[in-house]
């Protein structure tokens, strides 16, 4: 057997382990956080494309209770960081502390050395602060005193801002936004799941008894996985470029997607082709995460949002705009219905 065809078994073996894992852990996540299955599976793209999440919303529409669920169903170290304005850079990544003992400088590891990063209320901390997130996010590295400590596998930053009350806050930098993969709403619950969520039954909070589904070992795995053997054609990937350089030519926008926009595009594409069973991506793949992944990378005019525009509205212009590729077969069809020219 050559070494491609055994690379492709075994690429078909992994996909329905991994299509049951991504399924499982959606269903467990949905025990606490009702009614929002979409919304779970696009937080589980998140994490197994390696990618931050931004969960904006009014405040009791879940937001946290959707990042500790994550970590509870995964089993993996998780660390809840409360921002606040007297939050200091050093309190995130962690210091150097002087032991006379020994006279030499200990690092004392900060909260962010972990697998996942619950970090509350984002926008209610300084810019300083923010930005000790800037490494970390991009690099999985934090460099205190010179010296470079890495962050475990699998890493994820899960962060809430609520964009209602912003008495007090600083928003977030374009430069910092772009460093998440997504940003999502939950929204409201519908009647019937607000209901199962009011006449839950009593005891410890429901997060808290949600069972282990996979390990920070399996999900580092997967990631693995999905990075080297779902295959992405050049036309989809040209679409994904396509769109993302859409949304720069738009009169409606100061600032349009970066070059990040598109890749993390094609990363998140991956992932949803292999939760769907799938060894290859496909243009609906990046159609369906357009919207998550760019919209907060958008900057719109003044103009535009005076006349009532959103980012999702610019994404979708792009979307009528841009042709998505056709599948091979439909290639094939067109070509062999093609009148012959002579």
């Amino acid at each position: 057997m050559s070494q491609s065809s055994s690379a492709s078994g075994s690429a078909n073996s992994a996909l329905p382990l991994f299509q049951e894992c991504f399924q499982a852990l959606g269903d467990n996540i949905e025990r606490v956080v009702k009614g929002k299955r979409e919304v779970v599976d696009l937080a589980l793209v998140a994490l197994f494309a390696e990618g931050h999440l931004l969960l904006e919303d009014v405040p009791g529409t879940g937001k946290t209770t959707l990042a500790r669920a994550l970590a509870a169903s995964l089993g993996a170290d998780c660390r809840r960081i409360q921002f606040t304005p007297d939050l200091l850079p050093s309190d995130i990544t962690g210091v150097s502390v002087f032991r006379p003992q020994s006279g030499d400088f200990v690092f004392m590891p900060g909260p962010v050395l972990t697998n996942i990063v619950v970090a509350d209320e984002i926008n209610r901390a300084s810019p300083k602060t923010q930005s000790a997130l800037l490494e970390v996010m991009e690099e999985g590295r934090v460099t205190v005193d010179g010296t470079a400590h890495g962050v475990p596998r699998p890493f994820i930053v899960v962060a809430t801002q609520n964009p209602v009350d912003m008495a007090g806050t600083y928003p977030l930098p374009e430069a910092q936004l772009d460093r998440f993969l997504m940003r999502l709403s939950l929204g409201y619950p519908d009647h019937t799941s607000e209901v199962d969520v009011a006449c839950g039954d009593s005891g410890p909070p429901a997060v808290d008894r949600l069972p282990v589904i996979a390990t920070a070992h399996h999900v580092a795995e997967f990631t693995g996985f999905v990075r080297t053997a779902v295959a992405v054609a050049r036309p989809v990937g040209d679409y994904a470029v396509r769109l993302a350089a859409a949304t720069r030519r738009s009169p409606h926008v100061r600032l349009g997607a970066g070059p990040r926009g598109s890749v993390a595009l094609v990363r998140a594409a991956r992932v949803r082709a292999a939760a769907a069973g799938r060894a290859y991506a496909v243009p609906d793949d990046v159609k369906a995460l357009a919207a998550p992944v760019l919209t907060h990378r958008l900057l719109l005019t003044p103009d535009a949002e005076l006349a009532g525009m959103g980012a999702a509205d610019v994404v979708a212009d792009a979307l009528a705009a841009v042709d998505a590729p056709r599948p091979l077969h439909e290639e094939r069809e067109a070509a062999r219905r093609a009148p012959v020219k002579r």
